[in-house]
């Protein structure tokens, strides 16, 4: 069969990468394009368009590609029309794909949604759009399925979440390598800076991540630099504090890190699965901010936070997030009861989410009712 996914961002990227794996182990004749990144392509996939070049960050950066965007929509239809799929996959990148799901559900494909759009942060009212467009939901938070299910009577599959088996399916080389082909200090604890992914993003973040490091000299901290960016783009933060840098090993640095600073977003969930203590940062455009604000309902941002539905690790956002309050946090997580604290709510956090094989599930959905 004929499997057309897209995939918009770094996550999407991995997560597609292993959905494809396991669409070929149970379909040997799979024919597979994709919107996403260099793994998807690796694993098989077709790449129509790479996710670099859709990436944009808040309500004005958005605002500002509006002609690009409207240019990637209308070669997405094209490209769906010609390739002429038994399904569409949509994976989250929701302001995107709901729009091709309305075409493509028009068109006479199948669709189906893996990795939901987070429409219990914002904007309830998609749900419409999403019982009217989307044959078939596979969601990987263990609260999605009530939400849609009790509230909306719409039912969907709960898969697990994907990060589970992306961790355990990856290759951590020993840290004596890891440290020495990184140019890292053999001994200090370190402490990762997960900045995000997309330029703007890391731009607002690591200034003020990095404006702790000289008040734990003890330990090493250590950028993970995001494959979407240049290693110059990162040199002048480098050089300037004297901090170290990975490329492409984000999951070995969180392996082997004490603890870390994230930007909100997948990375929490993922320090969390890694068992690393962590202060969650964001700090976004003002007036992107006002606007997200007054149209996200949660409490929490983070997604250790919603899953556990408490505060489990502390969220600096905005205004709240200066080096003294960072200082005053991360103190707090590198050693002490706060540190305990968090490790012992991870092990609850890891129970809730399923288990291992999620891709594995929901390529069997997908291949089985394509």
């Amino acid at each position: 069969m004929k499997y057309y996914i897209i995939a918009g961002e770094a996550s999407g990227d991995l997560h597609g990468s292993n959905l494809i794996k396991a669409i070929r182990q149970k379909d040997a004749n799979a024919q597979i394009r994709c919107w996403g990144g260099d793994l998807m392509e690796q694993a098989g996939g077709v790449l129509a368009k790479h996710y670099k070049d859709m990436a944009f960050m808040g309500f004005l950066e958005v605002i500002k590609n509006i002609p690009t965007i409207f240019k990637n929509i209308s070669f997405c239809k094209e490209d769906i029309g010609k390739f002429n799929p038994d399904v569409v996959v949509f994976i989250d990148f929701s302001g995107f794909n709901l729009r091709i799901a309305k075409w493509a559900k028009a068109n006479g494909f199948r669709t189906n949604y893996y990795i939901s759009p987070q429409i219990w942060a914002s904007r309830e009212g998609r749900i419409k759009k999403i019982k009217r467009d989307i044959d078939q939901m596979h969601v990987i938070l263990p609260f999605e399925k009530d939400f849609y299910e009790k509230k909306h009577g719409y039912p969907v599959h709960f898969v697990g979440h994907p990060l589970i088996d992306a961790i355990d399916n990856t290759d951590i080389p020993e840290e004596t390598e890891f440290r020495l082909q990184n140019s890292l200090h053999p001994e200090n604890p370190i402490i990762a800076l997960l900045p995000g992914s997309r330029k703007q993003e890391v731009q607002k973040m690591l200034a003020v991540m990095l404006s702790v490091t000289k008040d734990f000299p003890q330990y090493q901290f250590v950028i993970a630099g995001a494959p979407s960016l240049s290693q110059d783009f990162y040199s002048s933060y480098r050089n300037e504090n004297k901090v170290g840098y990975v490329s492409n090993q984000t999951y070995t640095l969180l392996k082997y890190s004490h603890a870390a600073l994230v930007t909100s977003g997948t990375a929490t969930l993922e320090t969390a699965l890694f068992g690393i203590p962590q202060v969650v940062c964001y700090k976004g455009n003002w007036i992107s901010y006002q606007i997200a604000k007054r149209i996200i309902t949660l409490e929490y941002i983070s997604l250790v936070n919603l899953i556990m539905d408490k505060e489990v690790v502390k969220e600096l956002i905005q205004n709240d997030l200066t080096t003294a309050n960072l200082k005053q946090e991360l103190g707090k997580i590198v050693e002490g009861p706060k540190r305990e604290a968090i490790l012992d709510d991870y092990q609850i956090l890891r129970k809730k989410l399923g288990g291992k094989g999620a891709s594995q599930l929901a390529a069997q959905l997908i291949v089985e009712n394509a």
